[in-house]
């Protein structure tokens, strides 16, 4: 990960604008101050080979909470150079890659339309006044007028995208658009909402981004627990950090929940929890670690978390027995942490017990036949719905 001055440590928090390049664009700079934002929703940035050069790129978000205004987060954390962002839009979605005209409105960086970003920055936009609605679909476009190297984006989006020749951000409907199931450049887009509780990060892997749910259905389990809390009115963010394939300990897929948790979990706005879930079972699968340098990992983050006043909700390991890899010294493992995380000394302020409310009471190493996907591993949308209903809300006080 390449770093400027302005990075402060690995996953440091993101940057707004400060000042302005002469007539056409603002400069990412410090650090932005408090203020009355809550992540809406989020992406979890990983470092990608693909590049853009004079295109516009539109993005589908499904919003968590409601609120009066909102901002754009954009990340370069992975950039070899400079990341120009130019035309940037906000509005509804309709349907496809078409926004209601009615609701489009012009996002500035520190006043300008455009903002550069520099190699392993990020960028925090200014506000807009710009209604959003809970559960809703909001399309955030944008200008790439260079050509921008390897890119920062996220890759099991389970989202249709859309990029489009040209500078066609501001238009209501694209035409001869390539569509993508990744996010790029786009890190969050936060409200402001009087009423909001706070949010709840929820840091993962496959399971947490999503695999094996529909595309475009929004039934990951971050999902389907937003849906939840606001059918029980409450407010509360939340923000899926998953990583299809990330790791606890070892950076592979995306940097590891150690390396990233500052930047993906303690920097999210108005976080005031996070469900840490399903990484150990990719360290297990691909590096084989002891089970006590799996707890000794998840004990860091737990000690970060509540140097900064976060609240630490541990989740069970699902089980994956059946699984390509799987072998009988991985479950005792997978026990292991489990037990730990069940037991009363393990410093988590509540537990999500995922394994529970997957695992099959006759065969508890196996999923429920109705909540395995076939392979395994991955819980199916309804699997998923169950890890989201284990998820008891008055954690979340």
């Amino acid at each position: 990960m390449k770093r400027t001055p302005h990075i402060l440590a690995a996953g440091a928090a993101a940057l707004i604008m400060t000042g302005v390049q002469t007539g056409v664009q603002g400069t990412a700079s410090a650090a932005p101050a408090a203020g009355p934002w809550t992540g809406t929703w989020a992406a979890a940035p990983q470092s990608g080979g693909d590049t853009f050069t004079q295109q516009t790129v539109r993005q589908i978000v499904r919003t968590s909470i409601a609120g009066t205004s909102a901002r754009v987060r954009l990340s370069n954390a992975f950039g070899n150079a400079p990341l120009t962002v130019q035309d940037i839009h906000l509005a509804h979605r309709t349907s496809g890659s078409s926004v209601n005209a009615a609701t489009d409105r012009t996002v500035t960086f520190g006043g300008q339309r455009a903002v550069t970003i520099p190699a392993g920055g990020s960028a925090v936009s200014d506000e807009v006044a710009f209604p959003v609605d809970a559960l809703s679909d909001v399309a955030v476009s944008f200008h790439l007028p260079k050509t921008t190297g390897p890119v920062t984006y996220h890759q099991s989006g389970l989202q249709t995208n859309y990029v489009a020749a040209g500078d066609v951000s501001g238009n209501a409907n694209l035409t001869n658009a390539r569509t993508t199931n990744s996010y790029y450049f786009l890190s969050g887009l936060d409200v402001v909402n009087p009423a909001a509780e706070g949010a709840v990060v929820t840091l993962g892997a496959s399971i947490t981004d999503g695999i094996a749910s529909r595309n475009d259905a929004n039934r990951r389990w971050p999902n389907e627990l937003a849906s939840r809390l606001a059918g029980a009115g409450r407010t509360v963010g939340v923000l899926n950090q998953g990583i299809s394939g990330n790791q606890l300990l070892t950076d592979g897929a995306g940097q590891s929940a150690l390396n990233r948790f500052d930047r993906d979990v303690l920097s999210q706005p108005g976080v005031r929890w996070v469900i840490f879930a399903d990484d150990p079972i990719n360290d297990l699968s691909n590096t084989n670690p002891t089970a006590d340098r799996l707890i000794g990992g998840l004990k860091q983050l737990i000690t970060r978390a509540h140097e900064r006043g976060v609240k630490f909700l541990c989740s069970t390991l699902t089980p994956f027995e059946g699984a390509g890899g799987w072998k009988p010294e991985l479950e005792t493992k997978r026990a292991a942490v489990n037990s730990f995380i069940r037991g009363s000394g393990s410093g988590c302020d509540g537990v999500v017990d995922q394994d529970a409310a997957t695992h099959d009471p006759a065969r508890p190493t196996k999923f429920r036949a109705e909540y395995d996907s076939g392979d395994h591993l991955h819980p199916n949308e309804a699997g998923l719905r169950a890890i989201a209903g284990a998820v008891d809300p008055a954690l979340l006080r």
